[in-house]
């Protein structure tokens, strides 16, 4: 990395805000809002002060005098006063003038993924609940909407990137920003494929925001319901319907009503699918390249993700891991990188650690602050966390960077056995303390994934837990608190080069047991962000039944296990 290499600050105001930094082509790092203010999907605003924003200049050890370049990406109005990037106190009373940009969010999203990707050229889809209006947009995707419309705002988006350029192909908009209108009673009505599916998950678990909930609980119902009650697709637009909202006129939660939810959740999954393989096939006719990269909020759908790589047609797919908000900080940088210096080295993200590491002195200090634990040290931690696994015990594992996006990867995890079928039950209702039908992910050493997983022709890659595949039948009881109702596993395949410590810890388990699969979950608990600190983490094991926390060479009990 260049010494001389421009250091470029980009930012995700929206309901995951974040920040990015930039040394030149490669991420230095990055981190969510709210890993430091503890609160679930914070926002940033462009003209105030951010956690983030300061956390990534500290660890880069530089001021925002050093900076080259700010972007901001705004969810809704980058007019609005309170997006103001002048106002600021990051840039105010600056020695010299940094340039600043501001992205519309659709293409930021586009960027996240095609910047991050290793492609020279490649196909881009953008898909979540709403973006940037027309004023915020470019004059070239203004020129791509499906139809006319002053007041509309970005739902879903095609694009060819090559080289440092994206070229809107088409652009998909909802009148007004009204992708999702809620009511006093009933299912909100929706006008976006984002919005559909929150609109499900706000009929059943009374949160919009909890679309993983509908996808985990999809398998367990039939989709009965037929998918014109949700949209049809009329002279190239979505027509969303409202019918469903009709249907759906009670305010019902689960685990009321629970056969009918389970048969709505796996029939909205079964019509965003259907949407999937129009906007690919669309995709497909508007332009050559066989790659392909996707972003925005519902690309998190690993179940629909799991078709795309099997079945679109496309040779190459690269899914960003921080596919929804906080991943336009990282589109938002790239696109100032590419203002000022107007080169595309072809950066291929390898593992989505961009946080900051902490020292063992951080460590030390957490555990004298809180009453009831104590540090063990450790000669061999890896070994010492196979042994604890295999007696049963549930750890949090602490290492290195923390992830950027909803995904814990081996660096902010909770692991336990999967091969206690009660690991489930326990982790559910004890430790993430959250509804019991909801899955685990097997994080898998990648040289073993065709031993255990139906692959066929497709690709054995999935490092960022976005992908679902089925379990083969005669390994299904093998690892029963890693398999889904459907005989399915949202996994992680694991590398030495890309995961490290993380790498080693399931292969010595491996070794051991004859298993190359350790259940994998984010250190957090329901409704609270992932830790980032290691007072976060500690705090966890105190609030929970974690057996301890490992970090690095210490392992940190509470008292009850001493």
């Amino acid at each position: 990395m260049s010494s001389t290499a421009p250091w470029v600050l980009g930012l995700s105001a929206s309901h995951n805000g974040a920040a990015c930094l930039l040394k030149g082509q490669k991420i230095f790092v990055a981190v969510q809002e709210e890993r430091l203010t503890r609160v679930k999907r914070q926002w940033i605003y462009g003209a105030t002060r951010s956690l983030a924003a300061e956390y990534c200049l500290n660890f880069a050890g530089i001021r925002a005098d050093d900076l080259s370049a700010v972007a901001l990406s705004v969810t809704g109005s980058a007019a609005d006063p309170e997006h103001d990037l002048k106002r600021n106190p990051l840039l105010s009373g600056n020695r010299k003038k940094i340039r600043t940009f501001v992205v519309p969010h659709h293409y930021a999203h586009a960027l996240s993924a095609y910047a991050t990707s290793g492609f020279a050229e490649s196909a881009i889809l953008v898909i979540d609940g709403v973006g940037s209006p027309a004023a915020d947009m470019f004059e070239a995707e203004r020129k791509a909407f499906t139809h006319k419309s002053e007041y509309g705002s970005e739902i879903i988006s095609l694009y060819f990137g090559s080289g440092t350029l994206l070229t809107p192909l088409e652009k998909h908009v909802v009148d007004y920003g009204a992708w999702l209108t809620k009511r006093e009673t009933g299912m909100p009505w929706f006008a976006s494929l984002g919005g559909m599916y929150s609109a499900v998950a706000e009929q059943i678990f009374g949160n919009a925001m909890e679309a993983g909930k509908v996808m985990g609980l999809a398998p367990f119902g039939s989709p009965s319901i037929s998918i014109d009650k949700f949209f049809e697709i009329q002279k190239g637009n979505f027509l969303f319907s409202e019918l469903l909202p009709a249907q759906f006129a009670h305010n019902q939660r689960w685990p009321e009503c629970e056969p009918e939810y389970a048969n709505l959740a796996a029939s909205v999954q079964a019509a965003l699918e259907e949407a999937l393989r129009y906007l690919i096939e669309r995709l497909r006719k508007l332009q050559s390249s066989e790659n392909f990269c996707y972003a925005g909020g519902v690309a998190l759908n690993s179940v629909a993700n799991e078709w795309i790589i099997r079945r679109s047609g496309f040779k190459r797919v690269h899914i960003t891991p921080a596919a929804e908000d906080s991943g336009a900080a990282i589109g938002a940088a790239y696109y100032a990188l590419w203002q000022i210096a107007a080169e595309n080295v072809r950066y291929k993200m390898k593992h989505d650690a961009c946080g900051r590491p902490y020292s063992r002195a951080s460590v030390a200090a957490a555990v004298r602050a809180t009453t009831g634990v104590r540090s063990v040290p450790s000669a061999d931690p890896i070994g010492d966390a196979v042994d604890l696994l295999c007696q049963g015990k549930i750890i949090g594992w602490f290492d290195g960077r923390s992830e950027i996006g909803p995904r814990a990867l081996g660096q902010r995890s909770i692991l336990c056995d999967p091969r206690r079928a009660c690991n489930k039950e326990v982790l559910n209702r004890k430790v993430k303390k959250r509804e019991s039908f909801r899955p685990f992910a097997p994080a898998i050493l990648l040289e073993e994934v065709e031993n255990w997983f139906e692959l066929d022709d497709a690709p054995r890659e999935s490092p960022y837990m976005l992908r679902v595949c089925r379990f083969k039948p005669e390994k299904q009881d093998l690892v029963p608190a890693v398999v889904h109702i459907d005989g399915t596993g949202r996994l992680q395949t694991v590398t030495i080069s890309a995961n490290g410590n993380f790498y080693h810890l399931i292969k010595r388990f491996h070794d051991k047991t004859g298993v190359p699969i350790i259940l994998n979950t984010s250190f957090n608990v329901a409704g609270y962000p992932i830790v980032e600190t290691p007072a976060d983490a500690i705090a966890c094991l105190c609030s929970t039944e974690l057996d301890c926390c490992i970090f690095e060479d210490q392992i940190v009990f509470k008292h009850t296990d001493w």
